[in-house]
């Protein structure tokens, strides 16, 4: 099933840990369509402005995010039916550089560049869209300090 033109269900759902240990990793209907609007207004115009990336983690069942040591109520387990996350990032191209674009140029619920040290892809991108009442929250976290409002580089 496509959710964007350039994004499936199963790229969304993959998961080597739900499937080394046998974790089902399906969304319901709801949070399909959460998974829908998150493709379409952030991932697919990344994909558009910055070409192929891949999402090392999207849709999460509780029973996965537990499995590794996240919350059920993470936003990539679209757990109102109404947001959903994914991160990624894309190869040769800076984390930080890569999250100041999405600021200035996409609609989002929450921005998370994360472990982020200076150098080209460390770290990852997190970012989520919900249906209404996106909040544009932009956090940088790193194990040191943990989470801090805006990007710091």
């Amino acid at each position: 099933m496509q959710l964007s033109r350039n994004f499936s269900l199963a790229e969304m759902c993959k998961s080597q840990t739900a499937e080394r240990k046998g974790i089902p990793n399906r969304p319901t209907d709801g949070q399909i369509e959460a998974l829908v609007m998150l493709c379409e207004n952030i991932l697919q115009p990344i994909r558009e402005e910055f070409g192929s990336f891949i999402v090392s983690s999207g849709f999460r069942s509780p029973e996965l995010c537990v499995a590794i040591g996240s919350k059920i109520t993470s936003q990539h387990c679209c757990p109102d039916n109404l947001s959903a996350a994914a991160d990624f990032e894309v190869a040769g191209y800076d984390n930080h550089d890569l999250c100041v674009w999405i600021q200035d140029n996409l609609v989002f619920d929450q921005l998370i560049l994360e472990c982020y040290n200076g150098e080209i892809n460390s770290g990852w991108v997190h970012c989520s869209y919900a249906a209404t009442d996106n909040r544009a929250d932009v956090l940088t976290y790193d194990r040191t300090n943990g989470y801090r409002k805006g990007l710091i580089a």
